[in-house]
């Protein structure tokens, strides 16, 4: 049995999970969009949610976590077939990618799946993204005492339209007058005073 075991084991070793973890999202962090399986995908997104959210704080002590738990490979791009060091993955991390995602409280990242399937073993693709800057947030979760309000809400539409014109227009009558009668009450008593 494996209760409360949390996490894939992905068919390799312990070292090569954090490896492979570590690796995807660093190129993650460097591309902003890669092409992996499903289940390497749903273990590399909980891995980077927690370095934006590092980043976020944007202290000394969260950079050197954040070194400790992901490296700090650089960033090479070629430029007429030569090697150029562009910067780092946390310096990118800390300077783009943190202050991009300031005033999202969550979810930095997306799943799209691929109609492709991999050659070698047919395993199912999707690509894992990082949210642009000006994506929305998704809507807000509706909490149970908003739904009990519009609940209550509908249920007195429907007994208006079910009760016949004339008792509604009874009601009305009777509210109307008593504030007549308090209108009446409060003039009276503010020129007693």
């Amino acid at each position: 049995m494996r209760h409360k075991v949390a996490g894939r084991r992905l068919s390799r070793t312990g070292e090569h999970r954090l490896a492979l973890r570590r690796n995807l999202v660093a190129s993650l962090f460097e591309h902003e969009t890669i092409s992996t399986t499903m289940q390497k995908a749903k273990e590399a997104k909980a891995f980077a949610e927690k370095l934006i959210t590092l980043a976020k704080e944007g202290t000394l002590s969260a950079r050197r976590r954040a070194i400790a738990l992901l490296g700090n490979r650089d960033i090479i791009d070629y430029e007429d077939n030569k090697p150029l060091k562009k910067g780092t993955i946390i310096g990118k991390l800390f300077s783009e990618l943190g202050p991009r995602y300031l005033d999202r409280p969550g979810g930095y990242t997306r799943i799209i799946r691929l109609s492709l399937r991999r050659l070698g073993d047919n395993g199912q693709l999707v690509l894992l993204q990082l949210l642009g800057p000006d994506e929305p947030l998704k809507k807000e979760v509706k909490t149970t005492a908003k739904k009990r309000l519009r609940r209550k809400a509908k249920k007195r539409a429907q007994v208006e339209a079910a009760a016949p014109a004339e008792q509604v227009a009874e009601a009305k009558e009777t509210t109307e007058s008593k504030d007549v009668a308090e209108n009446g009450n409060e003039t009276s008593e503010s020129n007693e005073k």
